[in-house]
């Protein structure tokens, strides 16, 4: 191991190194168990005689923190109690008006007996083997020149895949040099961000609609304008006149459900065209499709280059890859492609070229298919049970695709916030319809996720959170 021991003030460098050692014992730097290096590799490293760094050890062996075993090496004891480590608030702030802070995700928390949280594939459901070979077969050495940078807008096998996948299954017309990979939907919006929003911008976000959107729109100091949602989707005639950008999710409005109608996509596009708007479209889960055909992406009725399409394979394949897209005009080709640059470099060029390989090759498509039959499945058995256990008390809003369902509360005197925390103490997770509210207007329900629930689970599941409603519906306290 690698030791840190400062020998720049002159005096008794033995004692100077024998302070660093002991130093590190108790802050709990080296624990117990721990092998020190070899006296004389020390010494090298250091700069110093090996019977200076032997001094050393000999007062520390003598003391108890060390033990020396003989042909072994010399390693720490149990004997030095590391000392509570304090905590360093310093004069550091955030910036005026930066109120953000994380929000729990699914790795943070230990999954529940009975999780409906949305949002969360069947990691079980994606062929590890199959893409482990692949990368490993990109990780040879010498391959895709590790000692020198990549593209920032992505490997341009990748780029080219996707190009032709979002072509054939969603019918948005791109070539490889419109794609701009990303780690997943939050950069590319991270980037979008960059190149159009501005401080004090109008963004227009549905409502109910994404958190993280919004949020990070709202970082990059623009005014964020909440726009109501209804059965055919983003009710167009309520946007701001001055808004700059809207965020939309039109295949499969998120969490509501229903997708933009044809006439609200039609005149979404007539007032970005006439007000010079950019629209951001979030075409999130159109790979799980269940029931109607998809409509048209708005990118594919796009006549003037307002449209910056924003994808990912978090769904499809799992969050950890971190793979996501955006294809967007030419006229915004080379800032796109600065921004990713200025954010993180570029990606990781045999991980992006496994995953074109593994669009090419087909496996992609193979997957999918064998995932959505699981996941529909899952989701008539979902529907089937909210509607003999629950259909007196919930209104199931219609989806045709995504990996969850919304369910309105009938009698909205009950506060679904309420409702969630009484499930959560039933090892049953749901979440509430209001938390992705940002505006007033929004009922109360439950947004139900299916793709971490096996069939088990759903069942049970639901005969819980069934008993939980109905209690909570009785209380007093929400009546």
């Amino acid at each position: 191991m690698d030791l840190a021991v400062d020998l720049s003030e002159r005096g008794d460098r033995a004692s100077a190194i024998y302070r660093a050692l002991l130093d590190a014992v108790r802050a709990g730097r080296l624990k117990q168990g721990d092998r020190l290096p070899p006296t004389r590799a020390l010494a090298q490293d250091l700069g110093v005689s090996r019977n200076t760094v032997a001094l050393a050890y000999e007062r520390l062996v003598a003391e108890g923190f060390l033990e020396s075993r003989v042909g072994a090496g010399t390693y720490v004891t149990g004997q030095a109690t590391p000392t509570p480590r304090t905590t360093r608030t310093g004069a550091l702030t955030p910036r005026p008006g930066w109120t953000f802070t994380p929000t729990p995700t699914s790795g943070t928390t230990q999954a529940p007996p009975y999780d409906f949280r949305s949002g969360i594939p069947d990691a079980s459901l994606f062929p590890f083997d199959t893409w482990r070979r692949l990368v490993a077969a990109e990780l040879r050495a010498g391959a895709h020149a590790p000692g020198r940078y990549a593209d920032p807008a992505g490997h341009p096998d990748l780029r080219a895949a996707i190009a032709r996948y979002v072509a054939l299954s969603r019918g948005v017309t791109a070539d490889a040099d419109d794609v701009v990979v990303t780690h997943g939907t939050q950069q590319a919006l991270d980037l979008v961000a960059r190149v159009l929003v501005g401080p004090g911008d109008v963004v227009a976000v549905e409502d109910p609609g994404y958190p993280l959107a919004r949020d990070l729109f709202a970082s990059y100091g623009a005014r964020v304008v909440p726009v109501p949602v209804d059965r055919d989707g983003l009710v167009v005639d309520l946007l701001p006149d001055d808004v700059r950008v809207v965020f939309t999710t039109p295949s499969h409005q998120f969490p509501f459900g229903p997708p933009l109608s044809r006439d609200r996509r039609r005149a979404l596009l007539d007032v970005a065209d006439r007000r010079g708007v950019a629209i951001v479209e979030d075409d999130y889960d159109s790979e799980f499709r269940f029931t109607d055909g998809p409509l048209e992406p708005l990118h594919a009725l796009d006549e003037h280059g307002r449209v910056i399409y924003v994808g990912t394979f978090s769904k499809s394949l799992v969050p950890a890859l971190r793979a996501g897209y955006l294809v967007a005009p030419s006229s915004l080709h080379e800032a796109l492609r600065a921004a990713r640059q200025l954010a993180d470099g570029y990606g990781q060029p045999a991980q992006e070229v496994a995953l074109a390989r593994f669009i090419s090759d087909g496996l992609l498509g193979a997957h999918l298919r064998r995932a959505r039959a699981v996941y529909a499945e899952r989701r008539a058995l979902l529907l089937d049970g909210l509607d003999r256990r629950l259909g007196d008390r919930l209104e199931v809003m219609p989806s045709a695709a995504g990996l969850h369902l919304t369910a309105v509360l009938r009698d909205q005197g009950v506060a679904d916030t309420e409702v969630v925390a009484a499930a959560a103490a039933e090892g049953v997770a749901v979440e509430a319809l209001s938390s992705y509210a940002l505006g007033d207007g929004v009922p109360s329900g439950l947004v139900l996720g299916y793709g971490a629930a096996s069939a088990g689970a759903i069942t049970a599941g639901l005969e819980r959170l069934a008993q939980v409603v109905q209690a909570t519906a009785a209380s007093p306290t929400t009546s």
